[in-house]
């Protein structure tokens, strides 16, 4: 089995893990050029639909992250993406092989952030991606997504003694949240609608945004709440951070992948269906988020939520949540 990867559109920088040598001459990087391969790539992947653009090119395209711990995150290999999503994405590749008949299909990474995610699945460059991705109206208009895999609630991570205990606390402080999420465009509207006069400012990544607060550039981190438990947990004081405030939505992650191509979408959600019907989600979770997880072993201690137990016995790809319980 062959694994590539590639970088984005843009320069991402591995900073949020502090990981250093991201660039291994022993390791195979294949660059993605978007820029000049898109159209091509895009008409074939339309006309035809992802299966037959796989099958053609004998490599499947999948997209991951680099610092949405424990969803899809670089740890120790900079070359091997890692976390719960990417597990579940694997899972996927496995079932596309079989669909395929091809078990040496190649598996390219290519690397993704909040903002040329869309964009990559649209334009062909990248296949499908599993990570923390919500599923939402606006974006289901330009992409279409699996069943859901993961729920969250939105809240803040902030210090103990920040003496923020909800949003509404954060009226002339300073915010920080990742740019290109649905908690970046709520926080705004938020503070417009209430006139709380905070000062917000975006991150590029959830590294970057848990470092400006880590450094004292912003009092509270908005993001969703599981997201936060992992830069907590990688902090160098975690008990010094808390994640507080009532969750200002719920929102469910799903595998992302282009629209108008139901046979590659079926082929994504039954292999979801059967981790989630044979009970092996229950193992894949407690992997990431019950025991420790790369790169400092750590343990989240994130226990399965009501609402994502119902989400795994009843799959769909609303963008709604069919249960709404406290977390």
């Amino acid at each position: 089995m062959t694994y590539l990867i590639s970088k984005p559109l843009t320069l991402v920088a591995f900073m949020a893990l502090g990981l250093a040598g991201c660039n291994n001459s022993n390791q195979t990087n294949t660059e993605a050029t978007p820029a000049d391969g898109a159209t091509t790539t895009e008409t074939a992947a339309n006309a035809n639909g992802t299966l037959q653009k796989i099958k053609d090119s004998g490599t499947i395209v999948v997209g991951h992250r680099d610092s949405s711990i424990p969803f899809s995150y670089i740890a120790d290999d900079p070359n091997q993406p890692i976390g719960y999503a990417h597990d579940l994405e694997m899972k996927v590749v496995e079932a596309v092989k079989e669909k395929l008949n091809m078990p040496d299909l190649k598996i390219r990474y290519n690397l993704i952030t909040s903002q040329t995610r869309i964009p990559l699945v649209q334009n062909g460059t990248v296949d499908f991606e599993c990570g923390s991705t919500t599923n939402n109206e606006e974006r289901q208009k330009q992409v279409a997504f699996s069943n859901g895999f993961f729920e969250i609630g939105t809240r803040l991570l902030t210090k103990k003694d920040s003496g923020i205990q909800d949003f509404e606390d954060l009226k002339g402080k300073t915010l920080v949240t990742t740019a290109g999420t649905t908690s970046e465009r709520y926080i705004r509207q938020y503070n417009d609608d209430k006139k709380m006069d905070t000062n917000i400012i975006s991150a590029k990544d959830h590294g970057e945004g848990f470092l400006m607060l880590e450094n004292g550039r912003a009092d509270a981190f908005m993001m969703d709440d599981v997201l936060l438990a992992g830069e907590k947990a990688k902090a160098k004081n975690p008990d010094d951070w808390v994640i507080v405030g009532t969750p200002q939505s719920f929102e469910i992650y799903g595998c992302m992948m282009r629209k108008d191509d139901p046979e590659f979408k079926a082929v994504v959600d039954e292999a979801l269906a059967n981790v989630f019907s044979s009970g092996e989600i229950n193992s894949i979770y407690d992997k990431w988020f019950l025991n420790p997880i790369p790169p400092k072993n750590v343990n989240l201690n994130f226990e399965m939520s009501d609402n994502l137990k119902a989400l795994i016995a009843n799959p769909h790809d609303s963008d709604q949540p069919k249960v709404a319980t406290a977390q």
